[in-house]
C-alpha cells in the first residue's frame, strides 16, 4: 500500500497543475495532476505535501489545508491511501520547469476539458463545495472507474 499526497495551490479561480510528460514508465503520463508525492519514512502529511511542493515548484505553501482522503482501488496498480490539500498561497517564486512535466496556472472550470483521471472529477467537486474533511473511494478496473463511495 502507497501513501502519498497532492496538493491544489489556489490562485483565485486557478489552480496550479502539472502536466506530466517527463517521466518514463509515469502512471500519470499526459495526464493533469496537482503536485505531490510519496511520503518518505516518518513523513506526516503536512510534511510530505510541504517537501513535495517545495521540490516540485520551489515554493513553500502558505494556508495548507488537509481536505481529504482520497483511497485508489485498482487492479493493475494495487491501492493507494492519497492524502488531498488545497494551498491559498505560497512564498517564493514558482519554477515552472518540473522535473515531472510542465506547470501551469489551470482555470478550474476548464479542468474538465483536459486529460485527468475520471475519479478526479469527484474530488474536484468536493474541493469546490465542501469545508468538511472528506474520505472517497475510487475503484478502477484498468483506467475505467467502475465505482466510487464519499463519506463526509
Amino acid at each position: 500500500m502507497i501513501n502519498t499526497t497532492l496538493c491544489y495551490i489556489e490562485d483565485g479561480e486557478k489552480y496550479l497543475m502539472i502536466h506530466r510528460v517527463k517521466k518514463k514508465n509515469d502512471i500519470n503520463h499526459d495526464k493533469w495532476i496537482g503536485v505531490g508525492g510519496k511520503f518518505e519514512s516518518g513523513e506526516t502529511p503536512y510534511e510530505c505535501a510541504r517537501r513535495e511542493i517545495l521540490e516540485e515548484t520551489g515554493v513553500i505553501p502558505s494556508g495548507l489545508k488537509y481536505r481529504g482522503i482520497v483511497t485508489f482501488v485498482s487492479d493493475e496498480y494495487g491501492t493507494e491511501y492519497m492524502h488531498l490539500f488545497t494551498a491559498s498561497g505560497y512564498i517564493g517564486k514558482i519554477d515552472y520547469d518540473c522535473d515531472e512535466g510542465r506547470l501551469e496556472w489551470v482555470e478550474k472550470d476548464r479542468i474538465k476539458e483536459l486529460p485527468i483521471w475520471e475519479g478526479d472529477l469527484i474530488f474536484f467537486e468536493l474541493l469546490r463545495k465542501e469545508e468538511r474533511f472528506f474520505s472517497l473511494k475510487l475503484e478502477y478496473k484498468g483506467d475505467s472507474l467502475i465505482s466510487h463511495t464519499v463519506e463526509i
